[in-house]
């Protein structure tokens, strides 16, 4: 398992070693010790798991305050583009983000720590998105980002004329300006 550092502090590409042979491959996706060794003690608490069509673009998410949450996240079938925005004030990367194709065929993964704000947009007919949390989900400290927020420039790689399919959650998201942010 290879760990690397990307442009935004405490963000890191993992990609896991597979053992294949013509029956198909073997990996190891997490591995306490060397997460602890890389990156540091994280203690995950919680699995999610979700399905999304072609177009289908979820975020810009994260939780405010205690109920902030660090990300672990891989994709199973399918491929996305993952993208972690550095909401923390005080951070010498704030308000950069980071752009990774995550997929099942390249088996990378992102870990993004407390003070993100995080969302995908799925490349493939379908994709199967995981990821392990180090906080329980809070409804009452959920906040999102607008994904076209002209402040973020995010380069969202869709084709002329076509919009995201959004939930009505994500088509209510505040402006970048409007948005709590970390300290």
């Amino acid at each position: 398992m290879t760990f690397e550092k990307t442009a935004l502090d405490g963000v890191w590409l993992i990609t896991p070693r597979r053992f294949g042979d013509a029956r198909g491959y073997f990996m190891e996706s997490f591995r306490e010790d060397l997460f602890r060794e890389h990156i540091g003690d994280i203690r995950f608490v919680q699995d999610n798991e979700s399905v999304s069509s072609r177009g289908v673009l979820r975020g810009l998410h994260y939780q405010k305050d205690e109920a902030s949450q660090a990300k672990l996240v891989r994709v199973s079938r399918g491929a996305v583009l993952d993208v972690a925005v550095d909401l923390r004030r005080s951070s010498p990367t704030f308000l950069r983000h980071i752009a990774v194709e995550l997929s099942a065929d390249n088996g990378r993964q992102l870990y993004i720590p407390r003070g993100f704000a995080h969302g995908f947009l799925v490349l493939s007919d379908t994709a199967q998105f995981q990821y392990k949390v180090d906080n329980a989900y809070c409804p009452a400290a959920e906040a999102s980002v607008r994904y076209d927020d002209p402040d973020l420039a995010i380069a969202w790689p869709m084709a002329p004329g076509t919009e995201p399919l959004l939930s009505p959650k994500d088509l209510a998201a505040l402006p970048l300006a409007d948005a709590p942010l970390f300290p």
